[in-house]
């Protein structure tokens, strides 16, 4: 990303940047409608924290079973095609999820929820990433900037619905609805798959989603150990967002006695958090590098929330989701695009590892913090994310950009 950025873009790629963002938006949208609404499914369906993290790790399993799909949808069909038909999927299955009578339905329909909404990710990911190679800078932060704005507006609507009293399928019906419309306008504006001449063959996307095989005994230890600090730092990032999502709505109506609508600030501000983040993360990394940027959102995350934890009120719980958004904002979206770069790895092997092991720890994470609050209580369960936040000061020296720092040293 050397370029400057007031170099011209083609209009054509200005279209597509704004078809992906419209993509990340209704992605956001759909997991936004849902956190507010948590703690009342939980009290139709009657069941305890744990088996409602058991419920809730459905959909990484899901997600970790057949995400790997994605590389081949991709290669036959192509990533724009994939990523807008399969969050109109994604969006489907989440209102299977909100009717569901039984925590076995709700769970098989969280199942499919994680199933598609990991196909989702890795197509508007890999999507997004050929954009980006084409712009020439940076520009996958806003991209995520674009989720996190679209989870604030489901948040928003989750909070109004519960607020009122508004039965949950209505409030997801009214979802897939506008799924459905903003994904039948991003579409046509996306990188086509047969158009060669312009240098935005959707290949290229499709190759950045999919593992290339690289015999494992070539790869050195050192090379692991960095994507294994890397996927930490991810997880850190979504670790944080998952507890916002499952558990931040519960926190404040069950042990901080907040009202439902108020309980849904808290997510709300991690996501509106977030997004000033990511909408300022391309610069913040240009300007200081994402090692800088990572471990300063580290420490926001560790203080933000061991603070909001240490002296609990609704109000400080929702100040430290918010400092928790803005330090993970550029995490994920920076872990992703540094593990895609390491040497040793083809393009694509690194970002895949990465995004399955990052679906394994949305699987953990439910159930861990359900077990931890059935036996102690959901604060001490919430603990982790600051831990996490720690970690991520402590490992962020595996963001420094290698392949830049070596292109440097060998044209000098």
């Amino acid at each position: 990303m050397t370029s400057s950025p007031l170099a011209p873009v083609a209009p054509h790629l200005r279209r597509a940047r704004v078809g992906v963002a419209l993509i990340f938006f209704t992605n956001g949208i759909v997991l936004g409608g849902f956190a507010p609404r948590v703690p009342e499914i939980r009290a139709t369906l009657g069941i305890s924290y744990g088996t409602l993290g058991v419920a809730m790790a459905m959909w990484s399993i899901g997600a970790l079973a057949l995400g790997l799909f994605a590389a081949a949808l991709i290669r036959r069909f192509g990533s724009g095609k994939v990523a807008t038909l399969t969050m109109l999927a994604s969006a489907g299955a989440m209102l299977a999820a909100g009717v569901a009578p039984n925590v076995w339905l709700f769970g098989a329909a969280l199942f499919l929820v994680g199933v598609t909404d990991a196909w989702v990710d890795v197509a508007q990911n890999a999507h997004g990433l050929q954009v980006q190679k084409l712009y020439k800078r940076s520009i996958l932060n806003a991209f995520h900037g674009l989720w996190s704005i679209g989870a604030v507006t489901g948040g928003l609507i989750g909070g109004l619905f519960a607020g009122l009293g508004w039965a949950v399928p209505w409030q997801f019906a009214l979802s897939l609805v506008i799924v459905i419309i903003v994904n039948l306008v991003a579409y046509p504006m996306l990188l086509k798959k047969d158009v060669a001449g312009e240098g935005d063959v959707d290949e290229a996307a499709a190759e950045s989603a999919v593992p290339q095989h690289t015999p494992l005994r070539k790869i050195p230890v050192r090379t692991w150990g960095v994507l294994l600090a890397l996927t930490i730092i991810a997880i850190g990032g979504g670790w944080a967002e998952d507890a916002a999502a499952t558990w931040s709505a519960s926190y404040m109506q069950d042990q901080l006695l907040a009202g439902a609508g108020l309980a849904a600030f808290a997510f709300i501000a991690m996501q509106g958090c977030q997004f000033v983040g990511r909408m300022l993360g391309d610069g913040m990394v240009d300007r200081w590098g994402q090692r800088a940027v990572a471990r300063f959102g580290g420490m926001l995350v560790a203080l933000g929330m061991g603070l909001a934890l240490a002296f609990p009120s609704p109000w400080g719980t929702i100040a430290g989701f918010g400092a928790a958004g803005f330090g993970v904002a550029t995490l994920i979206p920076g872990a992703m695009h540094a593990a895609d770069e390491i040497p040793g790895l083809r393009e694509g092997t690194g970002l895949t590892i990465l995004s399955w092991l990052l679906r394994l720890a949305f699987l953990m994470s439910p159930p861990v913090v359900g077990w931890i609050a059935d036996a102690t209580s959901l604060r001490v369960g919430l603990s982790l994310v600051p831990v996490f936040g720690v970690l991520v000061v402590l490992l962020a020296g595996v963001m420094a950009p290698r392949k830049a720092r070596r292109t440097e040293v060998s044209t000098s």
